[in-house]
């Protein structure tokens, strides 16, 4: 919508109920509901898109990154209406969008490809058969669709039949279509994508390549252009294909070509998408072309004004994924809730961020968990990565959980900054999952200095009142403190005093100096500590003694007390902890989709009892003891919150 209003163009917002006030509505010059929040009675039912197309007199419609960007059937509505569909001709959506007719075509342009069964598999039978045929491990796909639903890794027989009903399900549920195909999987590669933009006039050329290897459940989370790992003749062997792949089919408009890139820069076709990528502001910022402005032009006829031989690569340029989740629970799992706080970097410089929210904004059930995309650029790979860990330092978001503590982690890591990465990096560097940031000694000593000051400023504050200064004892104002701060099972005794400067304060048999600079009401703090800047996030303080700071990310607990507050504590009785062993909780909040046990019915240990629906994604879920099931506290088809008992096993 940006680039419509730079273009002079009129733009109309499409919403569900749920999303009457996202931000692309308020965008928008137009906007008109298209039906409820379910994506099948709105974004996704062509009849109510096209009432809306007719409403507004629309020309053109783009179809952005997901729902009926690659359906062909939508496409052939609009051209039907006399509409331009801002985006490939229905042939090419048909053949790029099957991943089996698209392997097909692939092979006949000589474009390398991956081995594998061609045709669609019938059945769980077939695919055990297939799997043994190729040789495990071996990957099972929609063959329609995208963005890593319906698929899954199997690595033996009883994986690929599970699979199998897990993908199919998850493809039917997303894409309307169940087909599948199987392949072999290729273990530890890159996944390495070339830009490309096809006009009406024969002309065809590449935007050289984007670097999207950090994954978490087959979906991108960091992208960035280049790739470290590409060198000219290879980025040009990639380039020539993934154009020869798109005139195969007479490709018109913006489309990524994707590829897995082994240790030999020896490279394999795996799927084209034939719709805007959410990643295309990263390549924008290294070659200085508007991705969405050439699709428009191209749609109304306009030749491209471009050659192969005027794409740049300037500069560097990072995305990082911005999700509503809990990165604690297996990477990712999806957070809902209300937006209470949110603030964007956007002041930085070289900071650009996508998003369709706002403060105030509600996460749902319905649709995918991302917040945003988070870009940054610079002149080399080291200042856009420096620059982004400054962006996601400054980005406040209240409300629900986010997925910025992994981000900055893999940011920090030491292989990734040294460019040695694979689809894998996440299981290969966090095999216990992921835990947060690790705090070095000195680091935990500034956070617990931090919380003093935050504890001595609120005590201040309560003591405090108008005109009353000069009538309070000097001993009330509280100058100078000790605290008893608990943190996770660890006791620290720390003591404060106020300087000229800002705090000291005493930690063990460290000293931390810390300046005054900053408030209780800022929601970024910058202190300097030991005179070297810093920056932190307040999540949580009271008077009660709570603080909860935000540091590289991760959300770090205290509480603070005085040392009689804390002797007191400490003589009350301990609670013991329920027994919860037997619950089978929900993971995240979702749909209960399908339960595969009854009231009474005995299970094993790992056997699977309900599968629960959270953004388009089915989600397995196991008897974690063998026993009998005693209770099934809800019905498929119910809502469930994160954390809320399912059923219970004894």
């Amino acid at each position: 919508m940006r680039t419509c209003r730079e273009m002079g163009i009129k733009s109309v917002a499409v919403y569900s109920e749920a999303d009457a006030q996202a931000l692309h509505v308020q965008m928008a010059d137009e906007a008109v509901c298209v039906g409820p929040p379910p994506t099948g009675e709105s974004y996704n039912k062509i009849d109510n898109i096209m009432d809306a197309v007719r409403k507004t007199g629309a020309q053109a419609v783009h179809p952005g990154y997901g729902f009926l960007s690659e359906n062909k059937e939508f496409a052939k509505r609009l051209d039907k209406e006399g509409v331009a569909f801002i985006g490939p001709d229905t042939l090419a959506l048909q053949a790029m969008g099957d991943k089996i007719e698209s392997k097909q075509l692939a092979n006949s342009a000589k474009v390398n490809t991956i081995p594998g069964y061609e045709g669609v598999v019938k059945d769980e039978d077939e695919a055990v058969k297939l799997a043994n045929q190729i040789g495990y491990p071996v990957m099972l796909k929609a063959s329609a669709g995208g963005g890593g639903k319906g698929m899954r890794i199997a690595w033996d027989d009883q994986e690929t039949r599970e699979g199998f009903r897990l993908s199919t399900a998850e493809a039917s549920s997303s894409f309307g279509d169940s087909r599948l195909l199987i392949e072999k999987f290729i273990d530890n590669p890159r996944h390495i994508e070339i830009q490309v933009l096809c006009d009406r006039h024969g002309n065809s050329l590449y935007l050289n390549e984007r670097e999207c290897s950090i994954q978490r459940r087959n979906q991108k989370v960091i992208e960035e252009a280049p790739s470290v790992f590409i060198d000219p003749e290879t980025r040009r062997a990639m380039g020539e294909q993934a154009v020869s792949l798109a005139e195969a089919v007479d490709y018109v408009s913006a489309g990524t070509v994707e590829f897995l890139v082994d240790s030999q820069r020896n490279f394999y076709f795996l799927e084209m998408n034939t719709r805007l990528q959410v990643e295309h502001p990263i390549t924008e910022c290294i070659t200085g072309v508007d991705i969405v402005q050439e699709m428009i032009r191209i749609a109304r006829g306009h030749p491209l004004k471009l050659k192969q031989s005027d794409i740049p690569i300037n500069g560097w340029a990072v995305e990082c994924r911005v999700y509503a989740e809990n990165p604690y629970k297996n990477f990712g799992l999806p957070s809902t809730g209300r937006l209470f706080k949110y603030s964007e970097p956007t002041h930085l410089p070289n900071v650009r961020v996508d998003s369709g929210i706002r403060e105030g904004s509600e996460i749902s059930i319905y649709y995918d968990s991302m917040i945003s995309k988070l870009i940054t650029y610079g002149k080399d790979r080291p200042e856009a990565l420096e620059k982004m860990a400054r962006a996601l330092d400054e980005y406040v978001i209240k409300g629900v959980k986010h997925n910025i503590s992994l981000l900055q982690d893999v940011l920090g890591h030491q292989k990734f900054i040294e460019g040695d990465i694979s689809t894998k990096f996440l299981q290969e560097h966090y095999p216990d999952g992921f835990l947060g940031y690790q705090l070095q000694p000195d680091e935990c000593n500034n956070l617990l200095a931090v919380a003093c000051c935050i504890q001595l400023k609120q005590e201040q504050k309560s003591r405090s009142f108008l005109n009353q200064a000069s009538l309070m004892p000097a001993s009330l104002k509280m100058e100078e403190a000790s605290f008893d701060i608990l943190w996770d099972e660890d006791h620290y005794i720390c003591t404060i005093q106020e300087t000229s400067f800002g705090y000291e304060v005493h930690v063990g048999k460290d000293t931390v100096l810390v300046d005054k600079n900053w408030n209780l009401y800022q929601n970024v703090i910058t202190p300097q500590i030991n005179h070297k800047p810093q920056v932190l996030q307040i999540i949580k303080q009271n008077s009660s003694g709570d603080v909860i700071l935000q540091y590289n990310g991760t959300e770090y607990q205290m509480k603070i007390m005085t040392t009689e507050a804390s002797r007191l504590g400490s003589l009350m009785p301990e609670k013991v902890a329920a027994d919860i062993s037997g619950e089978v909780r929900a993971p995240m909040p979702g749909k209960l989709q399908s339960l595969m046990v009854e009231i009474g019915q005995k299970v094993a240990e790992g056997q699977e009892v309900c599968v629960v629906e959270a953004m388009k994604m089915l989600n397995s879920l196991q008897a974690s003891k063998t026993g009998v099931v005693k209770k099934i506290l809800f019905q498929v088809g119910d809502s469930v919150a994160e954390e809320e008992i399912i059923l219970e096993i004894e």
